[in-house]
């Protein structure tokens, strides 16, 4: 596998690895006249370190020229290596304010009550007792993976400029995914930056969590819907590789989501809970970080179908 690919002149994607079945996620290093600035750096782990010291060589990138880390959201695989790079070269580091918060959230200070928070509403829908000290234990998991985390985050406002290498782009919140989460457009070059908001050959994973927007999978499908619009001929996912048919593939995932919801509002007259209907649709062979998703997605989905 490529792990450093040259998109354009100065923009390179890095293939971050991951402990997980997507395999990797890709961070980008994009050089300017006055630095570099590094979107999405992947979860802190030792391969990760090693990997960012193997691209920094290959890409020309020396350590103290890195200004900026710039977040499109808080999840660990894209926001774990944020304050080991703001240590390494005292970077700024930037996100949106709902990201900045939701990171306090789930690993700061109150971390294991957001876990339990997490656990509860697990239950409650119906997740068997010999699965709830497993989960407990993978949703209080990510901490070592997320630090050191930034000493301090500066906030992205949604609609504002924001400047990666020599160019200008556009904060677009596009939230359901995650709270918070922002694409980065460069209207000129029609090249975005959409972290997991699109993705191309997978959908995105879309949780209810206890705390939060408690439709996102509505939120979701609505920024969808906005983004199909956005003129865009160079899509910079966060995971799978670069992509050029960004409003069909928007328009391919809500497709889905369609289709996924019919499926489950005939299933659910037969299931008594979102953990049956989850393991009737995907199965009860998960991993627990699988099952995770599964069930957190199957609420959101049926969440939205009494809404």
């Amino acid at each position: 596998m490529k792990t450093v690919t040259e998109v354009s002149g100065g923009l390179f994607q890095i293939k971050v690895p991951l402990p997980f079945p997507l395999q990797w996620v890709n961070a980008y290093a994009i050089r300017g006249k006055d630095g570099w600035t590094v979107v999405d750096p992947g979860l802190h782990t030792p391969q990760a370190e090693q990997r960012w010291e193997q691209s920094a060589q290959a890409v020309g990138m020396d350590w103290d020229a890195v200004q900026f880390v710039v977040l499109t959201h808080h999840h660990p695989d894209h926001y774990g290596m944020a304050g080991w790079f703001q240590n390494r070269t005292g970077a700024a580091v930037y996100a949106s304010a709902d990201a900045c918060s939701q990171a306090q959230r789930l690993w700061g200070d109150g971390a294991g009550e957001t876990a339990d928070q997490t656990l509860e509403m697990f239950i409650r829908h119906g997740l068997p007792e010999d699965k709830v000290m497993p989960m407990r234990e993978h949703l209080s998991g990510f901490i070592d993976m997320v630090s050191p985390q930034p000493a301090n985050m500066a906030h992205i406002d949604p609609g504002s400029a924001i400047r990666l290498g020599d160019d200008e782009y556009e904060a677009v919140l596009t939230e359901g995914h995650a709270s918070g989460h922002l694409s980065f457009l460069n209207r000129d070059t029609r090249r975005i930056f959409c972290g997991d908001h699109v993705l191309p050959g997978i959908t995105p994973n879309v949780s209810l969590l206890p705390y939060g927007d408690q439709n996102p999978l509505r939120t979701y499908l609505q920024a969808l819907e906005a983004a199909e619009s956005l003129p865009v001929s160079v899509a910079l996912p966060g995971h799978r590789e670069p992509f050029n048919h960004f409003a069909q593939r928007c328009a391919a995932i809500r497709k889905h989501h369609d289709e996924r919801l019919e499926r489950i509002a005939e299933m659910r007259k037969r299931h008594a809970d979102a953990y049956s209907l989850c393991a009737a649709m995907f199965g009860s062979r998960l991993s627990v970080h699988q099952l995770r998703f599964a069930l957190s997605e199957t609420i959101a989905h049926i969440v939205y179908l009494e809404s």
